[in-house]
């Protein structure tokens, strides 16, 4: 199930539909066949700085779950402590998607890691 968003929405759109609209996306997503279909849909979807924050998060994910301090993860990549900070929470605490895609890409857990992926 997808987390709520807070944003600044009309009246009329309702939570239902909001959720048909996150469904919907989540589908058009989901339908990319490879790698190139899912960049130009990312690249006709998002703001190059969306696609940029997007692409930081993701990278700090790895060396969050190999149990690298945060300072470190900064100096190798570039990507705030305040981001590294929130991708590290949404391991722990988040709705799992994060937690998914790394262990369906094979990325290693360090032992200590205590992040779980919510259930379904």
């Amino acid at each position: 199930m997808f987390q709520s968003i807070n944003v600044k929405r009309p009246p009329a759109q309702d939570r239902r539909e909001r959720t048909a609209a996150l469904n919907r996306l989540a589908d058009a997503l989901l339908a990319m066949g490879d790698r190139a279909q899912m960049r130009a849909l990312l690249t006709d979807l998002c703001t190059p700085a969306e696609i940029e924050a997007m692409a930081d998060r993701w990278q700090v994910v790895a060396p969050l779950l190999e149990g690298v301090p945060y300072r470190e993860i900064h100096e190798r990549t570039g990507v705030s402590v305040t981001t590294i900070g929130r991708v590290a929470r949404s391991l722990t605490h988040g709705a799992g998607g994060y937690l998914r895609a790394a262990d369906a890409l094979g990325l290693k857990r360090h032992p200590g890691f205590t992040g779980t992926a919510s259930p379904d």
